[in-house]
């Protein structure tokens, strides 16, 4: 565990956020939530995160941690909230309303689940403005880790401010919030469409490749990395893109040395077969509780594929593509497991994994 911030923020209108790019500021409050079930961390805009506090004005702590899987939710935390998270540059940043703090995140780019927890925040309400002479009403807790993409939970709820977000986030409409927000931005703020453009070029290097490529999260890291390589994944079938998604989940658990854990081969052969996986990978939080306790699994610090961040534990960034597998949409399935098998191969065998994807995709025995 790493912790990448322990301080104050300053808000304002009981808000904050992580920016996934030096300058650009998470937009409107309706369009970071639209689609979501929960109502405190606004994830649904890509490369930034809206952070809603209780307390309305001043300064409110804050940490900010990174962990290899997913820790344990405190019993201390009131309100606890799990999102999707892209980071597209290492200028990711917790930022204060309107900019009044920037504190830089050294956060590799990655696909990540970020776990929001908050205590107090009915009485940062109540309270509307922090003193110098009484302690902080309320506090918040962000953990990042890497993780296949999946929806936002509410993993626990206990005070009215927060069931209030979340009926609010629930409430909306996203197709009429995207089409309002467009239009909007079209006859009142035209430098919002330009910042907009901005960004995506930062994102994806260019133009934002249309259909699956540019939907799916994770799909960016083979498009930076290969975008030929990823067009042909998302040219392929269903069922050709399920199989794809199985073989480079054991590729990957092969390459970081996972595959003959005696309680790892079972799930290996359930995803083979199509079964459910059995114990303990029917538990997200009890499979890396066995991953940590395992002795016999060696660990080793493989590079980033792109060469860009720390050396990452690479039986942690493989660990997530065994479930990615599962997921119920295929194609969704191949670019997540592909995202985890890329960091598990890392910088220096990226070619190796990359080789063996095209001849699978070229040779329709395979499938």
């Amino acid at each position: 565990m790493r912790t990448l911030f322990s301080g104050d923020i300053h808000v304002s209108y009981s808000q904050a956020s992580v920016d996934g790019v030096e300058g650009w500021r998470v937009s409107d409050l309706a369009s970071c939530f639209a689609g979501q079930v929960n109502g405190l961390c606004g994830a649904a805009n890509p490369g930034g995160l809206f952070l809603i506090t209780g307390l309305h004005t001043g300064q409110v702590p804050f940490v900010v941690e990174e962990h290899d899987g997913p820790p344990p939710v405190g019993e201390e935390w009131e309100e606890v909230v799990e999102v999707g998270f892209v980071a597209d540059s290492s200028a990711t940043a917790l930022v204060g309303w309107a900019g009044a703090t920037f504190q830089p995140l050294a956060l590799a780019p990655g696909v990540y689940r970020v776990r929001y927890c908050a205590s107090g925040i009915d009485a940062g309400k109540a309270a509307d403005t922090s003193r110098a002479d009484a302690p902080a009403p309320d506090r918040y807790l962000l953990q990042f880790w890497p993780s296949a993409a999946r929806p936002d939970q509410v993993l626990r709820q206990t005070g009215e401010v927060a069931r209030y977000w979340h009926d609010y986030a629930q409430s909306l409409d996203p197709a009429q919030v995207r089409a309002e927000r467009a239009e909007a931005d079209r006859r009142r703020h035209p430098e919002a469409e330009r910042s907009r453009q901005q960004h995506e070029a930062l994102l994806w290097r260019g133009a934002r490749p249309p259909g699956p490529l540019g939907e799916i999260p994770s799909a960016r890291t083979l498009v930076l990395l290969d975008r030929a390589l990823a067009e042909a994944v998302a040219a392929a079938g269903a069922p050709r893109q399920r199989a794809l998604a199985r073989w480079a989940a054991r590729r990957a658990f092969a390459e970081a040395g996972l595959d003959e854990i005696v309680w790892i081969a079972p799930a290996l052969a359930a995803l083979d077969s199509g079964q459910a996986l059995p114990a303990p990978f029917d538990d997200v939080e009890a499979s890396w509780q066995a991953l940590w306790a395992d002795e016999h699994v060696r660990y080793r610090a493989v590079s980033p594929a792109d060469g860009q961040g720390p050396d990452r534990l690479q039986q942690a960034v493989a660990f997530p593509a065994l479930a990615a597998a599962t997921h119920p949409d295929p194609t969704v399935a191949v670019f997540d497991v592909l995202h985890h098998a890329t960091a598990a191969f890392g910088s220096l065998r990226l070619a190796v994994l990359f080789d063996d994807l095209r001849r699978h995709l070229d040779t329709s025995s395979n499938w």
